[in-house]
């Protein structure tokens, strides 16, 4: 019997493997998420790099929203990452959920960045 965490490993692994087959040099949006916060990053696949991040133990969300594990929170996340995505002029990424579900946090983060400006 596999564990749960064995089992969401696999759900990203297959993900991630799917994205990589549709990403057509398009920069990775990679989200993880713990019990208390939620964390985001662009990465480059092709050079190995992490262009930009933003996380819920910032002190710009935490002004703002001082529980950081709520999807108010996941949502300022997105709008950061969104924000500092633009400055570093990256406009189309391709999203990465890991092994997580399409709800909640995740879905507050995504939806957030994509009115800040990201596209996927």
């Amino acid at each position: 019997m596999k564990t749960s965490r064995e089992k969401m490993l696999r759900r990203a692994q297959r993900v991630r493997t799917r994205l990589r087959k549709l990403a057509n040099g398009r920069p990775r949006l990679s989200v993880f998420r713990s019990s208390k916060y939620i964390y985001a990053q662009i990465i480059d696949d092709v050079a190995g790099t992490t262009l930009v991040q933003a996380s819920s133990l910032e002190d710009v969300v935490k002004a703002e929203q001082p529980k950081t594990w709520n999807t108010e929170a996941a949502a300022l996340v997105g709008k950061l990452l969104a924000e500092r995505a633009s400055e570093a002029g990256v406009k189309e990424v391709i999203f990465d959920r890991g092994g997580y579900i399409y709800h909640g946090r995740v879905k507050s983060l995504a939806e957030a960045a994509r009115e800040g400006g990201l596209s996927f």
